[in-house]
């Protein structure tokens, strides 16, 4: 079942575009040049937000919307009918966008200097402490929340940022270990006489039965010809947290969590097993293969077969498996051949 609890309402912030100073949400006028928030302004999380306590900011934060008067642009609260400035009628006025789920908060820097006096400021500070200047955003953004991680799970990661000289150097080396190895395994480095000095076989054929195999909490539901089938529910609850504005320079920070169900069975299936294998070697060109008698129940299961050339070369000895019979039978003894090799000696072709 679904579940969604109210955690409380978080103060955003803005930032004036006449003067770059951070404002609190619920501020409808700059704080540092007194210019009024432009209705395209976008709310943002704040790097030290904390859960709202004050009764009025709680009301405020759960009155809706602010408004947007639409003869003088001034923001009103949703709870207003006239326009604070103007006195103009609010149902010409547009509410602002509310309902968007914001993304984690930046990280908050240790200092920040002024431009303006070069003094040092707390990283929380919005305006210089010497000059009063505003300061400029002090904060890392963070990435945007993955599915199904809480706040707590993202505030507990820091903001990274790429440094694409390590990148690129990373890169540069997996590239340069993908050509040493083409380099070494795949493209021949020189090629040797080699004279047949053995040929050698191994083939083996399974000898299989139908016997009952059993499988335990196994995801899923159990295969219809299964028998002795137990199955059984697990549930847990997923939670996650998001962070939704409320158009009023408020968010609120809901937990959702609903539960998650996956079916585990143990049951048995009657299978068809090898429960023995008749293995022959030799070293001829011509492989055969055991031909064990078997009962009514049983049945022969697939052969393999292993075939390995042996040369002399002036490097030493060196062994090539061929793909094929009929590639194999061509190796008589005695024979010269032209193996290529790649960087480490190994048989890469035979002509």
């Amino acid at each position: 079942m679904a579940r969604k609890e109210s955690k409380g309402f978080v103060q955003l912030e803005w930032v004036c575009p006449n003067c770059d100073g951070r404002n609190p949400g619920s501020i409808k006028t700059c704080q540092n040049c007194g210019a009024p928030q432009p209705e395209n302004i976008k709310f943002q999380r704040a790097a030290n937000e904390k859960v709202v306590t004050d009764e009025k900011l709680v009301q405020a934060a759960k009155a809706g919307a602010d408004i947007h008067c639409g003869f003088c642009g001034t923001r009103n609260p949703a709870t207003a009918s006239a326009c604070s400035q103007c006195g103009g009628d609010l149902k010409e006025g547009k509410a602002r966008e509310a309902g968007q789920i914001l993304q984690a908060p930046p990280t908050l820097l240790k200092a920040v200097t002024c431009a303006n006096c070069n003094a040092e400021n707390p990283g929380s500070a919005n305006t210089c402490v010497q000059c009063g200047a505003p300061l400029p955003k002090t904060t890392k953004p963070q990435p945007a929340p993955m599915q199904g991680q809480s706040v707590a799970a993202q505030k507990a990661q820091p903001a990274k940022k790429t440094n694409w000289f390590v990148v690129g150097g990373i890169a540069t080396f997996f590239m340069l270990c993908c050509v040493a190895a083409i380099l070494m395994f795949v493209i021949p480095s020189k090629s040797v006489q080699g004279t047949v000095t053995d040929v050698s076989w191994q083939t083996s054929v399974p000898v299989q039965e139908v016997q009952a195999v059993n499988y335990s909490n196994q995801a899923g539901s159990a295969p219809s010809d299964a028998y002795n089938v137990s199955c059984q529910t697990e549930s847990q609850e997923v939670c996650e947290e998001k962070t939704i504005d409320k158009g009023n320079g408020f968010a609120e920070v809901v937990e959702e969590c609903h539960t998650e169900t996956q079916e585990y069975c143990s049951y048995t299936v009657d299978e068809w097993t090898t429960i023995q294998t008749y293995p022959l070697e030799g070293n001829d060109l011509n492989p055969v293969y055991e031909d064990p008698s078997i009962t009514s129940d049983q049945r022969l299961g697939t052969s393999t077969q292993t075939l390995t050339v042996t040369f002399s070369t002036p490097d030493g000895e060196e062994t090539y498996t061929p793909s094929t019979l009929s590639e194999f039978q061509q190796f008589q003894i005695g024979s010269v051949w032209t193996l290529k090799l790649n960087a480490l000696g190994g048989v890469l072709s035979v002509e």
